[in-house]
């Protein structure tokens, strides 16, 4: 089924999307909504909500699924979703994506659900180091390795062997090691349609209460300079080569700078916050204002860190989802 087709099995027929995907052992969900599953708390619904059994089961639903749109999300820490929700598929690995496996010389095999602070907890717990700067990184490894997460000089990329996952156009399952891996700053080059399902790590075996300290200084320090227990996606835009983002932020008068509920931290200008009930379109408003304001005042143009995914009005509500 090509990709007009599917639109026109919608526009002209009226039937739900559910009736033409595979069966699988997972589940599907119909017009889910996305803002609970973020931290910034906003965002449409997905028009279809996909929870793989497990990844035979995954592999099973890419290979069936034809043309049919698919976005894959984590844990929704560094994500955007915009008001008018996703069309197609959206795919969420449940439970059965959190395993997390430590050998005794500093390897960790993980699925791609595995939460960052899961993995560093254990890491510690098994006198591994090196993954002391996931420990207050929200989100889950998958979404960490797609934007090479990093923190206190430490990065993703720093740390990876092999990366295992589905490429979904035709159902082809991809094995990668670093060198394969196109990483940069707060980025992977990878094609984004890409699923990853396994991520394989190597740390260096170390004394677990130096591990605890470390942790705990960055937990401090986090503490101190960024804002905590709201609703925020973490940093918004990725530093310029040599600057510091929230720096010019701050230089171009934008420090509490708000737009309905979405508002520049005043303890961290390169955190946004839901303050009550913003909307997606607040959040990109904002963005766009203080993107413009950089611009004209230090002559840079800012590059979001934040993923912005589906669309500003519901695409889908005629034709799709009840």
């Amino acid at each position: 089924m090509s990709f007009f087709h599917y639109i026109s099995h919608f526009l002209f027929k009226k039937n739900s999307l559910i009736d033409i995907l595979p069966t699988v052992r997972g589940t599907y969900k119909e017009n889910v909504p996305l803002a609970n599953m973020t931290w910034l708390g906003v965002g449409g619904p997905a028009e279809v909500l996909f929870e793989p059994a497990d990844e035979n089961d995954l592999l099973y639903f890419i290979e069936l699924k034809k043309n049919i749109p698919v976005t894959i999300i984590g844990g929704g820490s560094n994500l955007l979703i915009r008001d008018g929700g996703i069309p197609g598929v959206v795919i969420r690995l449940g439970k059965n994506f959190e395993t997390i496996d430590i050998k005794e010389d500093g390897t960790i095999t993980c699925a791609a659900g595995a939460k960052n602070t899961e993995i560093s907890r254990k890491a510690m717990e098994a006198g591994i180091s090196g993954f002391e700067f996931l420990c207050d990184i929200p989100g889950t490894i998958g979404g960490a390795v797609r934007m090479n997460a990093g923190a206190f000089g430490s990065s993703i990329a720093d740390y990876l062997v092999k990366l295992e996952g589905i490429e979904p156009a035709n159902g082809v399952h991809i094995t990668l090691t670093r060198d394969e891996v196109p990483m940069g700053y707060r980025e992977n080059d990878l094609p984004l349609g890409w699923v990853f399902t396994k991520v394989i790590l190597k740390g260096t075996p170390e004394d677990k209460i130096k591990i605890q300290e470390k942790m705990n200084a960055y937990k401090k320090q986090r503490r101190e300079t960024q804002p905590h227990g709201v609703r925020t996606a973490g940093s918004m835009f990725k530093n310029p080569i040599g600057l510091k983002a929230w720096q010019l932020i701050e230089k171009s008068g934008c420090r509490g700078l708000r737009v309905g509920d979405a508002i520049v931290s005043e303890k961290h200008s390169n955190f946004f916050v839901n303050i009550g009930n913003a909307t997606a379109m607040d959040f990109e408003e904002l963005i766009n204002l203080v993107r413009k304001r950089v611009l004209e005042n230090c002559g840079i143009q800012l590059e979001l860190e934040v993923r912005c995914l589906g669309v500003k009005t519901k695409a889908f509500s005629s034709f799709g989802g009840k």
